[in-house]
């Protein structure tokens, strides 16, 4: 059975961490604890994470913004109605555009529902989504965290998840998947937590003028 969190039990979780990982220690007393970054479980959420595949949130976000400006409200019949070019015209990609079409479709003729994925574990909402074209890995890791809850998720394909737990663990840059998965086994069953610590230390790093930054 999955465990899931909440905005008071996750800093619950990060204290509880924060205990028996100095490192996460430094990281809390420092920035604070992470936001509680939530989404609600909705066509539109799941096209905004197949919009940041591989392009920088803010390059996501625009597209999100002007499909809204495009429908008013995201659904998978008003997404279907768009051609090809009103959909370029707000941004898409022509793989994107195939990604969202498709899973428009499978929500539309009942092959995939969203409400029911609330009540499976992780390998069955796995499966359910990644018959969707264009969806893998790491967008249902990121479902699972950002509208699920799921407290144990760490998406290993997250270049910032993964660069800030080798600057935080000092690791070897040449690291492989393999050792990375097994140091983060550590970290069961709160790797979401471990992962939404390691993104805040990430996203404050960036934003931390270079002689300030050095915690580790």
């Amino acid at each position: 059975m999955f465990e899931t969190f909440n905005q008071e039990s996750l800093h619950q979780i990060c204290n509880r961490l924060a205990q028996i990982d100095g490192d996460l220690k430094l990281i809390l007393d420092r920035y604070g604890y992470p936001p509680f970054w939530s989404r609600p479980n909705t066509f539109e959420s799941l096209v905004h994470i197949i919009l940041e595949q591989q392009v920088s949130l803010a390059s996501a976000l625009a597209t999100l913004n002007k499909l809204k400006e495009k429908i008013k409200i995201i659904t998978p019949e008003k997404l279907l109605g768009l051609n090809d070019e009103e959909l370029r015209n707000c941004y898409f990609s022509r793989q994107k555009t195939v990604y969202v079409r498709d899973l428009a479709e499978k929500l539309l003729t009942g092959k995939l529902s969203l409400k029911s994925l609330e009540s499976m574990d992780d390998y069955q909402i796995r499966q359910q989504l990644k018959s969707v074209k264009g969806i893998g890995d790491w967008t249902v890791d990121i479902y699972l965290i950002f509208i699920l809850h799921h407290s144990d998720v760490f998406p290993i394909g997250d270049l910032a998840a993964v660069n800030a737990l080798k600057q935080v663990k000092k690791l070897d840059k040449n690291i492989s998947r393999d050792e990375i998965v097994e140091k983060v086994s550590e970290q069961k069953p709160y790797r979401t937590i471990y992962t939404m610590i390691l993104w805040h230390y990430y996203l404050e790093q960036r934003k931390t003028p270079n002689k300030e930054k050095l915690l580790f």
